[in-house]
């Protein structure tokens, strides 16, 4: 195998408190789909300072794309009592993940699956012209922004 010339992201983490919840907002509503579902059992208090030697590990992304490129989202549900969500106040660290949705229907499928806090809106000035983009919140406060094209380069396009 080759490795990659540039180091890329292969994939991210988040701890939920209620992985049904975080599931409908991410499957069903950001439209991500589930590569794999599994329980795991390892050392995760000396690797993560986590609370529970078990936990729930679902993957999510898209099947079609390779795992090299995949930015897959990994949601994980310690066996023991859910952490606390962090505030949603701007702080250092990990501020936001970003996917790029039709965000108008992304909104319109959160809202019905009962996610109804209103989404922040601004018009963004990029290289391949003005996005309207959006940030909502997963149920764990995390912030998630919602975008019609590429943020960094001159096509509007995903690619």
């Amino acid at each position: 195998m080759t490795p990659n010339p540039i180091p890329a992201i292969h994939h991210a983490v988040i701890t939920v408190s209620d992985i049904e919840a975080s599931l409908r907002f991410y499957r069903d509503g950001i439209g991500l789909a589930v590569l794999q579902d599994r329980d795991v059992e390892g050392d995760w208090p000396a690797l993560f300072r986590a609370p529970s030697t078990r936990l729930r590990a679902v993957f999510l992304g898209n099947p079609d794309v390779p795992d090299r490129q995949a930015g897959v989202l990994e949601l994980n549900a310690f066996e023991s009592d859910a952490p606390e969500p962090r505030p949603q106040a701007f702080h250092a660290g990990l501020t936001m993940l970003s996917y790029f949705v039709d965000v108008d229907e992304t909104l319109a499928r959160l809202s019905s699956l009962g996610f109804t806090e209103p989404p922040r809106r601004i018009d963004q000035t990029t290289p391949g012209g003005i996005l309207t983009i959006a940030v909502v919140r997963d149920p764990d406060g995390v912030a998630i922004l919602l975008t019609p094209g590429s943020l960094t380069r001159p096509s509007a396009s995903a690619d």
